[in-house]
């Protein structure tokens, strides 16, 4: 091989594009480089993290679910059992209700029946009357025979 002046030429501009490059070109390229391959790495992180927080939110929101769930079938129990026992007070408030007005109809029918007595035991002492006196074709004094008249409407 010819080594002649050109080739010099060439391994001196070749060793000085080297030099260059490596002072001025390499440093941002590898700094830009590791720069992305840090991004990615925390990127990477960032992905497992929340991957992680994901699955413990999924656990966090079926644990609540599951407590929701027996919350809920506490309450509609406790509703239940509250709806019964309203349905026994009103029971029992309607039998009560129901007894007073059976009371208060059988008061009333008792005053009913003790008036229509003292109706009948008047109008029998009119009847009497009225029979003795046609009996004795004489009218009888009211006055004299009134006591006589409310004995014998007390007996009846």
């Amino acid at each position: 091989m010819n080594f002649n002046l050109t080739f010099v030429g060439q391994i001196i501009a070749f060793a000085i594009f080297v030099w260059f490059c490596a002072k001025f070109v390499w440093p941002p390229l590898i700094g830009a480089i590791e720069e992305r391959q840090k991004k990615i790495a925390d990127g990477l992180d960032s992905a497992d993290r929340a991957a992680k927080d994901l699955e413990l939110a999924q656990h966090n929101a079926t644990k609540k679910m599951q407590e929701a769930k027996v919350e809920a079938a506490a309450i509609l129990e406790q509703a239940n059992k509250r709806a019964a026992q309203i349905v026994d007070d009103a029971k029992l408030e309607a039998k009560q209700e129901g007894a007073r007005l059976v009371a208060a109809a059988q008061s009333e029918v008792d005053k009913e029946i003790n008036m229509a007595r003292e109706e009948l035991r008047q109008r029998v002492s009119e009847l009497t009357l009225a029979g003795a006196e046609k009996i004795l074709q004489t009218e009888i004094d009211e006055k004299k025979h009134s006591e006589l008249l409310d004995k014998l409407a007390a007996e009846l």
